[in-house]
């Protein structure tokens, strides 16, 4: 399980669509990789729950994520639905990781994506998974969090953050609601 290299903010790579996955089975080494990466980017920054193939150089539409303990392996993943409630969130990149960037995203998402065996599954989440599972998404098509920041005030840097007790990074019961 080779650990890859995460690309940073500026790389051209992190702003191309990524292309569908043809067969789910070929997916299962950049999966792989994908673990090992997110691992450890977790045990060496000290945060991580998600992680897209772009990021580590493979313009495929998968994305693995583990969130409360729980390992996913989306592939070709694609929104079914998303909530009209928003909520304001900040929200963290290893592609930028000294920077966090505040943003609106739906409370509620559902995504319909195929395993690694071609099973199809629907993913129906709220909060702080849908906070998650919304940014890797954006990468598949490109999208950076930078480019979502709501607005003055929306960036700041990981250290100022947390000097200044800004300690929520995900949806829940301290994030702001939009009414949209």
């Amino acid at each position: 399980m080779p650990v890859r290299r995460i690309l940073q903010l500026g790389d051209p790579m992190l702003r191309q669509v990524s292309s569908p996955v043809a067969r789910p089975a070929d997916a299962r080494l950049i999966l792989r990789d994908l673990r090992a990466t997110l691992r450890d980017f977790r045990r060496t920054h000290g945060f991580g729950r998600g992680i897209s193939a772009v990021q580590i150089g493979e313009l495929q539409r998968i994305i693995y994520i583990e969130f409360d303990g729980v390992p996913y392996a989306l592939i070709n993943p694609v929104y079914a639905r998303r909530s009209r409630e928003k909520c304001l969130v900040w929200d963290d990149c290893f592609s930028f990781p000294s920077l966090v960037v505040r943003v609106k995203r739906s409370v509620s998402v559902t995504v319909r994506y195929l395993t690694p065996a071609g099973e199809s599954r629907t993913l129906n989440v709220s909060g702080a998974f849908s906070e998650l599972l919304q940014h890797e998404m954006d990468h598949l098509d490109g999208i950076l969090a930078i480019d979502r920041a709501s607005g003055p005030g929306s960036l700041a840097t990981r250290e100022e953050f947390q000097r200044a007790g800004l300690t929520r990074l995900s949806a829940g019961p301290a994030a702001s609601l939009v009414r949209t």
